[in-house]
């Protein structure tokens, strides 16, 4: 098969992988060598339906020994098939770096013989680039379940990023649609990574390591979904879970439902993510036993915040910026520079308007000096009323609910 064919079939089937946003490294280019990671990133090309891809992304090889059934490169699937060898992984990364159209590789792989051959086979991908080529760009590289413990210390000497998939939330899960794959095999390959990222530092996969989980292929419900990956934060120190809505594959059978979940449900589990990371929230406040899956129609920490109208509303210039995280519309800036301001004034909602506070969504909550707070106060419980009754479900995919909550919006 020529390089243009394996190309088209190796980038298309790497499309259902999401984990490969390249943040968090800095890697300086060599003298004499190619590429680096430091600033923004370089050109970015666009996919069909509009999103940023800075990355080539394409698996090694979609022949798989595994029968996953939500996976379209499973064994019994009659897919196309094509491998690269590592030169030709080598080769395509340097042409398109310098051609100015990617930062970085995203490399990942079906099974083929053997978790150990598979990773041995990316692993001399990576090393080939930085120690013959002197290259500096981004390097994430994708693991199988069960890879030794040589293998990953090797990998992570040249990778930025290492990542096993979680898969799917549950032990149940896996033993009904991918029973060759454990929970205790994902988690010993997520505990050698982490245990090599506390004893080498930054010289051992300095963007750290991520995973990511099938959603809405079983009835597992979000709250479940949401331990899991809170889990998997606080055991392995991940950087990112991300979260993939199933997507119908030809010739599934009966284990597997007819149609994906509505995207929304995506976007619901990101925004809760971002809460427990960065809002103070811990996963079981987002959901409750009545309801275990987050609300369709409004965002988590508006649900929340509905469920505790007795918090609310709050003084802007007395709450606690535990509180303040709380509200709806205040993002971690906005809190930052409102208890920045306070230490030196008594705050009005014409100041919060200064601090780029969007009242449309905050108002309700907040009590401020001025006419302005006793009216929002006043208004409190018909504006969330109104909020539950008219806002309609959105439909938004990764990129957008990254963009809305890196903004500061939830």
């Amino acid at each position: 098969m020529e390089i243009k064919r394996k190309l088209a079939v190796l980038a298309d089937a790497a499309k259902y992988d999401a984990s490969c946003a390249s943040s968090g490294s800095r890697r300086a280019s060599q003298e004499g060598g190619i590429g680096n990671t430091e600033g923004m990133g370089i050109c970015h090309s666009y996919t069909p339906d509009g999103r940023c891809v800075s990355l080539l992304k394409i698996l090694f090889t979609n022949y798989c020994v595994y029968d996953c059934q939500y996976c379209v490169n499973r064994i019994s699937s009659d897919v196309e098939r094509a491998r690269f060898t590592p030169e030709e992984v080598v080769d395509l990364t340097l042409d398109f770096y310098r051609r100015n159209y990617i930062e970085g590789l995203f490399l990942s792989s079906g099974v083929l013989k053997s978790p150990d051959y598979t990773m041995e086979q990316l692993t001399r991908v990576a090393k080939l680039l930085r120690v013959d080529h002197k290259f500096g760009g981004y390097i994430h590289l994708k693991s199988a379940p069960g890879v030794s413990r040589e293998l990953l210390a090797e990998a992570g000497l040249y990778a930025d990023r290492l990542s096993v998939n979680a898969e799917l939330p549950t032990e149940p899960d896996l033993v009904k649609l991918a029973p060759e794959k454990t929970t205790v095999a994902i988690n010993s390959s997520m505990g050698i990574i982490h245990d090599a990222i506390e004893e080498h530092g930054k010289r051992y996969a300095p963007a750290g390591q991520t995973t990511q989980m099938i959603i809405g292929a079983t009835p597992t419900t979000d709250d479940a979904i949401l331990a899991t990956s809170s889990r998997l934060y606080t055991s392995h120190g991940l950087r990112r879970v991300y979260y993939s809505a199933y997507s119908p594959i030809p010739k599934a059978d009966g284990r597997l439902p007819a149609k994906s979940p509505p995207l929304v449900r995506e976007h619901r589990l990101y925004e809760a993510d971002w809460l427990v990371r960065f809002y103070g929230f811990t996963a079981d406040e987002l959901t409750t036993k009545e309801a275990p899956n987050l609300s369709l129609d409004i965002d988590p920490k508006l649900a929340w915040a509905l469920r505790h109208r007795e918090l609310f509303p709050t003084d802007v210039n007395v709450a606690p910026r535990e509180l303040l995280l709380r509200v709806p519309g205040l993002g971690v800036r906005n809190v930052d520079r409102i208890v920045a301001a306070r230490r030196h004034r008594v705050l009005t909602m014409d100041d919060l308007v200064r601090l780029r506070v969007t009242l449309k969504r905050a108002a309700p909550f907040l009590v401020a000096a001025g006419a302005g707070g006793t009216a929002a106060a006043a208004r409190l419980l018909d504006a969330l009323s109104l909020e539950k009754r008219v806002r309609p479900p959105v439909q938004l995919g990764l990129f957008e609910a990254q963009a809305q909550a890196v903004s500061g919006e939830l």
